[in-house]
């Protein structure tokens, strides 16, 4: 399943109106009217057959569902609580509480919610089979009440998936997929129009439903035919067969379409993994592999195998994009030198075009570089201050566990891909390509993090401040069908980690991984562990052996490893997903590794910048070219043992760029990082905050042996004077009172070779 999740809670109050805006325009719902006061809560999920559940709490606002730019589609509005009017074409309906209004997608409607309210929106595909060959879609908006035989079914289905729309599962999802395009086809679909036929066209509707229904009982016996179904219901198989063609269908071509949809359900879910496909195809009363092996083909654009091993099976089979860019996002930009593409210019839009852009930017060879910043990347992306963009992000830890974090997904799959022949990303580091070195590989690991980028900011200048919102951030489930639905991340207590020398147990020269599985329960979301195991020397497909964890994306060989079920037992982790990368390209002639952070950002490491924060960075060379990765579920302060929970994540960001000229004055002069949450500022030193600069050209060796918990909490706390003195107009001797008396500060991290320490400003020490 794929889904969103936005609550106007976690942003500032003059930053709500315009968050919850976004968050209805993702799920394509307009906000029309609302108060600058807004509250909303929305949850979504899209399941395998692309049927997309909005579940929505909020107060008095009023929402457009207009989806005839999108694939014709049946909606559905269940009102949980409250009241609501909706006005559609020449149509005016009061909706009260456990009642429905319906329509097409080429139905707009308009619903006014005059007060505190929870619903449920319901998008059905109309190229479902249970839909395509029935009655056609409303052109008109229409309510069923809950107190009907149909409206109870209909209410007591959707209400439970509202209740448990936070941890529903895919397997759980099913029935609801299977039943519900039914139940719309049976009693709304086609009630209208048998009543309002009456007489013998009314009669054949009511024949019609009445053979699907025994299609749908029968399509496990392979000798089905119309002569059994049209005996049933006494009618001649002439007769049956003119019925199928009143809807431009055939009796012969329905029962394959419904048996591939039967089949493909199957072979998609985790519940049949163990099963052939040859069992699921003779289950379904197809009779031999290769006809059916055709019919599947044909149908959804790939072989049964193909499709088994697809994490982006659903989308296709629905007749959408697989995951990826949507059809009409423009401005993704690839690095012409890698993939042969021209870069080409942005069209110049108006300025109501200027007002919201959202771009995609998946995860490929072309669009991260693995361990390193540098000025000199080509950005694969361009956008404008204002814009929005869902990024994709991969962890460098994903082999640790590659059953669980890398097979089956093909966006993983395609980066971590590492055969004797060689690598989809052949760098991995900021080292020489060589590996003259030390012989670990091209980069040698001198930095390790998988970024995502680089995004130019049009008009980005040295002395401008660049703004990341984190909108929203979401675990990448495991594609593997054995794990579908289920999200996983590694911690690796590794040979930097600051409890490394200070071991008390035999063996005390140890590496340690622990797989953790991100859980979701309602309200909460938790990790667990699953199982530990210590580092064994690895030989790579390149040859070369790693007795420690020191070359990013090693495959693990779970031959060459034991693992430990009996861990962490009964101990549940509060999940915090932030990023630990977050970077603008420093002004620097070389490639510069990734694992110190320094006044231009990059491994940062505080999980304080998660969903609802905001990161400011001093831009250095021209369009900033921003960069993000090192997703975490979880992290505490310090980083203790050199990593967090190490999962891959997808985001939505918005970029404002603040020029310099123009800027608020507590960010005019701003040349270090800083978090901002809806709270808090958090301000961020390090031990060498402009290590480039300080230590010359050995600046990449030196920064690892200088680092001091002293120099970083001396950096902090010239960093948060100054900003208490800029922002309040504080003397000197005020900020450091208040910094004394009000301020905490923290250790960030000890794990990166610059460490970090954070001071909190709490917003609520000021009164204005």
């Amino acid at each position: 399943m794929t889904g969103v999740r936005l609550t106007t809670n976690a942003y500032p109050h003059d930053q709500r109106l315009e968050a919850w805006r976004f968050a209805l325009r993702r799920v394509s719902l307009t906000l029309e009217m609302a108060a600058e006061d807004i509250y909303g809560d929305l949850v979504s999920f899209t399941s395998g057959q692309r049927l997309q559940f909005i579940r929505i709490t909020g107060t008095a606002q009023t929402i457009a569902i207009d989806f005839r730019q999108e694939a014709r589609c049946f909606w559905l509005v269940l009102l949980l609580e409250g009241a609501l009017s909706a006005t559609g074409g020449a149509a005016r309906l009061e909706i009260g509480e456990g009642d429905m209004v319906y329509g097409s997608g080429d139905t707009p409607c308009e619903i006014a919610l005059t007060g505190e309210f929870r619903l449920l929106v319901v998008k059905v595909p109309h190229n479902l089979p249970a839909l395509k060959a029935r009655s056609p879609l409303p052109t008109d908006i229409s309510n069923l009440i809950s107190d009907t035989a149909t409206g109870r079914m209909l209410s007591g289905l959707l209400r439970t998936v509202a209740d448990t729309i936070l941890d529903i599962s895919d397997d759980q999802i099913r029935p609801v997929e299977l039943a519900l395009p039914e139940l719309i086809a049976a009693t709304l679909l086609d009630r209208a129009p048998t009543k309002a036929l009456g007489g013998a066209a009314g009669g054949r509707a009511a024949i019609l439903e009445r053979v699907f229904q025994s299609i749908e009982m029968r399509l496990s016996d392979a000798n089905l035919n119309t002569h059994q179904i049209a005996a049933e219901h006494d009618i001649s198989p002439r007769y049956l067969q003119k019925l199928f063609e009143a809807h431009g269908e055939s009796f012969g071509h329905y029962v394959k379409l419904r048996r591939l949809e039967r089949c493909r359900l199957d072979l998609h879910s985790p519940l049949h993994a163990q099963r052939s496909i040859s069992e699921i195809l003779f289950q379904w009363g197809f009779n031999d592999s290769a006809s059916f092996s055709r019919a599947f083909r044909e149908q959804y654009g790939m072989s049964p195998r193909e499709y088994r091993k697809s994490p982006e099976a659903d989308a296709t089979a629905a007749g959408l994009p697989r995951r990826g860019r949507p059809e009409k996002a423009r401005d993704v930009r690839l690095d012409a030198a890698k993939t042969g593409a021209a870069i080409a210019t942005l069209p110049p839009l108006d300025d109501a075009a200027r007002t919201v852009r959202h771009h995609l930017l998946p995860v490929r060879p072309d669009t991260i570089h693995w361990g390193y910043f540098s000025r000199s990347l080509k950005p694969v992306l361009e956008i404008r201050s204002g814009d929005y963009v869902t990024v994709e992000t991969l962890t460098h830890h994903a082999n640790d566990d590659a059953e669980r974090m890398v097979e089956g997904d093909a966006g993983a799959e395609s980066v971590y891909h590492w055969t004797a022949d060689g690598k989809a990303v052949e760098r991995r580091g900021a080292g020489p390509i060589d590996a003259s070195a030390f012989g670990r590989g091209p980069g040698e690991g001198y930095g390790v993090h998988i970024c995502t980028g680089p995004i130019a900011i049009e008009g980005a200048r040295p002395g401008d401040v660049v703004e990341v919102r984190i909108l929203d951030m979401a675990t990448r489930p495991s594609a593997n069908p054995r794990f579908a639905g289920r999200s996983f991340g590694s911690n690796a207590a590794a040979y930097w980690g600051f409890h490394y020398s200070d071991l008390i147990t035999e063996p005390k020269q140890r590496e340690v991984v622990t797989i953790y599985e991100i859980g979701n329960e309602p309200g909460r979301t938790t990790a667990q562990a699953v199982y530990s195991y210590r580092w064994t020397p690895q030989t790579d497909p390149s040859g070369v052996v790693h007795d420690r964890i020191d070359y990013p994306g090693i495959p693990v060989d779970p031959e060459t490893i034991t693992r430990n079920y009996d861990v962490l037992r009964d101990i549940t982790i509060p999940v915090r997903p932030h990023f630990g990368v977050v970077a603008l390209a420093p002004a620097h002639s070389e490639l510069v590794d990734s694992v110190p952070p320094a006044n231009f950002g990059g491994n940062i490491d505080n999980w304080r910048l998660g969903a609802g924060a905001s990161v400011f960075l001093p831009v250095s060379v021209p369009g900033g070219l921003l960069s993000l990765g090192d997703p975490h579920a979880s992290q505490g302060d310090s980083e203790l043992c050199g990593t967090a929970i190490e999962c891959s994540m997808t985001a939505t960001i918005q970029v404002i760029l603040h020029p310099a000229k123009a800027s608020a004055k507590f960010i005019r002069d701003l040349d270090y990082p800083m978090i901002e949450t809806r709270d808090e500022w958090v301000i961020l030193g390090f031990s060498n905050p402009d290590y480039l600069k300080e230590f010359g050209p050995n600046a990449q060796s030196e920064v690892y042996k200088q680092s001091s918990i002293d120099l970083a909490m001396r950096d902090c706390f010239r960093k948060a004077r100054r900003f208490l003195m800029t922002l309040r107009d504080l003397t000197e001797d005020e900020a450091i009172s208040l910094l004394s008396v009000a301020v905490d500060f923290g250790i960030s991290q000890v794990a990166n070779g610059n460490w970090g320490v954070h001071a909190i400003i709490r917003k609520s020490l000021f009164s204005a």
